[in-house]
């Protein structure tokens, strides 16, 4: 049976295209669309857990990952 796991996905504007990145497991992904990229980054996931050990696993996940904004005084 497959459990489903929740990870954070980063999609950023890069020149004409967007990149995606699981900062869990380091692993990115890009397309020409925000859903492309989104899209994309989930296929690079489950392309990830078919064929890691859990050890590979092990190693490239990170613990929480927290996310937030910061205003700082440029100038």
């Amino acid at each position: 049976m497959r459990r489903i796991h929740q990870f954070t996905g980063i999609i950023e504007r890069e020149g004409d295209g967007y990149v995606s990145l699981c900062p869990e497991l380091d692993i990115a992904s890009q397309g020409n669309s925000v859903e492309e990229a989104k899209r994309n980054l989930v296929e690079a996931l489950e392309l990830f857990f078919e064929t890691a050990t859990a050890g590979e696993v092990e190693n490239r996940l990170h613990g929480e990952i927290f996310i937030t904004q910061l205003e700082i005084a440029v100038g």
